[in-house]
């Protein structure tokens, strides 16, 4: 089960699609630029002619955007498509993931391989925080590491420095470790992305539908060592990427005014959504990114009864390491918001 699943919701509501007010998937509240939009427009009339096939105008972009050769990328249909992909390439036997954490690296190794998933757990006593040298320690002897950062549903996040140290150790041993910096976009100054290049068992996963709200599109990259690309190469299916996403993807990275505006009101509705939430004794984990892990005993009702008012909450009982205590919320724009601290009021006031 993920998020975004505004067309179950509207189907039980007997409601359009748009008036689900939708908290459990967590994109930018700005949504789609109106620079992509115009980009989109522009280019319907194209759309009897095929894609590129190896996306060579967006890895041109992307490549000048996080400092890398063409030949250390790879465009993909969200980087959900990488995923699926990686125990193809890697065939591992034994493997270790954060627990909770994003749920398809597991489902991809179930379908495509026969490895043995073993977890690492976080512990709520400690906001979820990943202990570096545990993990490492945890790493040795495996074929592949995830590590999802900033995490998903935690909202933690590890400094550069401690994912490089994970990294290096994973090259002493030749243990592969896939970094998912679908949400490095809110705090770029700590993508390892760059350290592709000079170790070959970095291999790092980026989402454009989470900052730049171009969820619809699916539209992802990766990045790794030459050698390692070129055995993506000999996996991946042909045009996975339309032609809109590409030409969407191109503007979104140059659009310096929407990255600026998505900080400034991010930041202004993280300060609203904290002080609202504390106020109705609702447990957040500490963020670093548009979205929080929420804790409270009244979880499960608190999103069966928002579902009935049209708001969607993501419920993380599903998560390996969390249970129906757990819900996560995005952070939305302030209209969305205020509607839901009002709605999470009239809930309280309900049952007390």
């Amino acid at each position: 089960m993920h998020g975004g699943n505004i067309y179950q919701l509207a189907e039980e509501l007997g409601c359009p699609e748009r008036k689900i007010i939708d908290f459990s998937a967590s994109i930018n509240p700005l949504g789609v630029s109106k620079k992509v939009k115009a980009e989109i427009r522009k280019h319907l009339k194209y759309l009897h002619n095929y894609p590129d096939p190896e996306c060579k105008r967006l890895i041109r972009h992307i490549a000048k955007r996080v400092e890398l050769p063409e030949e250390a990328l790879m465009a993909g249909n969200g980087s959900t498509e990488f995923i699926y992909l990686i125990p193809l390439v890697f065939n591992p036997e034994v493997v270790l993931i954060p627990a909770p954490t994003f749920s398809e690296y597991e489902r991809a190794l179930r379908l495509r391989s026969r490895a043995r998933v073993e977890y690492f757990k976080l512990e709520s006593n400690e906001s979820f925080r990943l202990d570096t040298e545990s993990f490492i320690r945890a790493s040795s002897g495996k074929d592949l590491v995830y590590l999802c950062n900033p995490n998903n549903p935690t909202a933690q996040e590890l400094k550069r420095e401690e994912v490089l140290q994970i990294a290096s150790a994973c090259r002493d041993t030749k243990t592969f470790l896939i970094v998912d910096e679908a949400f490095i976009d809110f705090m770029p100054e700590h993508s390892v992305i760059k350290e592709v290049l000079t170790n070959p068992y970095l291999i790092v996963l980026r989402s454009l539908t989470k900052f730049y709200a171009l969820t619809g599109l699916r539209i992802g990259f990766i990045a790794a060592h030459p050698d390692v690309i070129r055995r993506f190469r000999n996996h991946k299916e042909p045009w996975t990427v339309n032609n809109l996403a590409q030409r969407a993807a191109v503007v979104a990275l140059k659009d310096s005014h929407y990255r600026r505006e998505t900080f400034r009101v991010i930041k202004e509705e993280k300060g609203f959504l904290e002080r609202e939430l504390k106020r109705l004794e609702i447990k957040y984990y500490p963020s670093a990114v548009n979205f929080y892990l929420l804790e409270h005993s009244e979880s499960r009702n608190i999103i069966a009864e928002m579902k009935k008012r049209g708001i969607l909450i993501r419920d993380c009982g599903n998560f390996e390491g969390l249970n129906s205590r757990f819900m996560r919320i995005a952070v939305k724009g302030h209209r969305e918001n205020a509607i839901l601290i009002k709605e999470l009021k009239a809930f309280f006031q309900k049952i007390l």
